[in-house]
């Protein structure tokens, strides 16, 4: 009863908030170009342009040179205020309404249905020229029912890392990885050819998504049906199978986690693992220049498809400056001005045609490539816990169709819960 009382007062914010939030002009966005030339405008050009930037000295340092550029260039001052990513929409809900919001503020992706649903989120229309140099699922991740709600700014994805003592190059495919794993693995003295969190369902999606699995079904629009979920089709089963033959023939152990294969990989006990970015420093520390990373092996010769996370610049519903607002931001996540802000901040930039002069940066950029959005519709956070649930069952040897099965059906039932149906 609490929990059900709990979503049923989160349902009912959520739509006091939507309905107190400004009627949206329906045509949407913008005509500007992010070229440098000056956007057609219905108001005049505005002498001040405010944005939240993350409260990270990095990410503000690479702000203020960035803007620097674009207030010489369109004579508009713009004004950055230090304001932690996870606080801002709070924020806003206060802000925005009353007119003390920013023009521009910088979320992840997984808050854009959040945002719009709570009225904080300009509808934006760009074209395909504004749009031109960045990942078509970086530009995804940042729409919401089929309506574009921001421009994104930086992507993060996982790939493989590997021990260059134990293997000397770069695996290619599946195979090469089982080959890795049955040739190194002496789970006795904990040595292992390859390692993952292999019940986390962040990093096993690809694996699943490879013959045709999938988390909900998107419709022409790139609108989620969350009432579709691919999980327990034959692909997602597929997939699942070939995870638990690794803990089958040991490649793997029962109980795997993140810790445990970080200090085996750190200790030079394992030849590769799947990780993220946020490993670099430890991994360098302790492999120094045995380490090198890769993209994800390929599956019947297609690159996998890893979950990736994108954060990126929203205009605020409430801003009077929309055209010069999504001007700004295209300008600060330009070619030049992402290349910049790597520099600085050292996250990969959400473009194709920016190179990244860092061999381990660049094989995560590389794997980016081939990356596509967490779903950002609220039922998501549903799908975590029956997955992890499910394939501890299936590391145990469970029948993988059966599990499955299961899971999908208990995540329907939290959706509809979640919902208040």
């Amino acid at each position: 009863m609490k929990k059900v009382l709990g979503i049923a007062i989160t349902l009912f914010l959520v739509l006091l908030l939507a309905a107190c939030g400004p009627d949206r002009d329906e045509t949407g966005g913008t005509d500007s170009n992010g070229s440098g030339d000056e956007p057609a405008t219905e108001g005049e050009k505005p002498d001040v342009l405010t944005m939240w930037v993350n409260e990270e000295d990095d990410q503000l340092d690479a702000y203020e040179e960035i803007v620097a550029k674009f207030e010489e260039e369109h004579g508009i001052a713009v004004e950055i205020t230090p304001f932690s990513m996870v606080d801002q929409l709070a924020a806003l809900t206060l802000d925005a309404p009353a007119g003390n919001g920013p023009d521009l503020y910088f979320q992840p992706n997984d808050m854009v249905g959040q945002a719009y649903l709570e009225g904080l989120a300009a509808e934006l229309t760009l074209t395909d020229d504004q749009l031109a140099g960045y990942p078509e699922g970086a530009v995804h991740a940042f729409s919401y029912e089929g309506i574009q709600l921001g421009i994104p700014a930086v992507t993060e994805t996982y790939a493989l890392y590997y021990n260059t003592d134990l293997v000397p190059e770069a695996p290619q495919t599946i195979e090469d990885i089982e080959q890795i794993a049955a040739d190194l693995t002496n789970a006795a003295n904990d040595e292992y050819g390859f390692l993952m969190e292999a019940t986390n369902f962040y990093f096993l999606y690809p694996f699943l998504a490879a013959d045709g699995g999938y988390v909900f079904n998107e419709d022409a629009d790139g609108a989620y049906d969350d009432s579709d979920i691919g999980l327990a089709n034959a692909g997602a089963v597929t997939g699942a199978e070939r995870v638990q033959n690794w803990f089958t023939e040991g490649y793997i152990p029962t109980g795997i986690n993140g810790d445990i294969m970080n200090g085996l990989f750190e200790d030079g006990k394992v030849g590769a693992v799947i990780s993220g970015p946020w490993n670099i420093s430890a991994y360098s520390q302790a492999l120094g220049d045995k380490l090198a990373v890769a993209p994800l092996p390929t599956i019947n010769g297609e690159n996998l498809q890893s979950f990736s996370g994108v954060k990126g610049w929203m205009v605020n519903e409430y801003t009077e400056n929309l055209d010069w607002a999504v001007e700004l931001a295209l300008f600060i996540t330009n070619a030049e001005n992402s290349l910049t802000y790597f520099e600085y901040a050292a996250e990969l930039p959400a473009r194709t045609d920016v190179e990244i002069d860092d061999e381990i940066l660049a094989a995560f950029a590389d794997q980016a490539v081939h990356a596509v959005p967490m779903p950002n519709i609220p039922a998501m956070s549903q799908v975590w816990e029956p997955m992890a649930e499910a394939f501890e069952f299936i590391s145990q040897g469970e029948n993988v169709q059966e599990v499955l099965e299961e899971a999908v059906e208990q995540i329907h039932e939290d959706i509809n819960l979640q919902k208040g149906n």
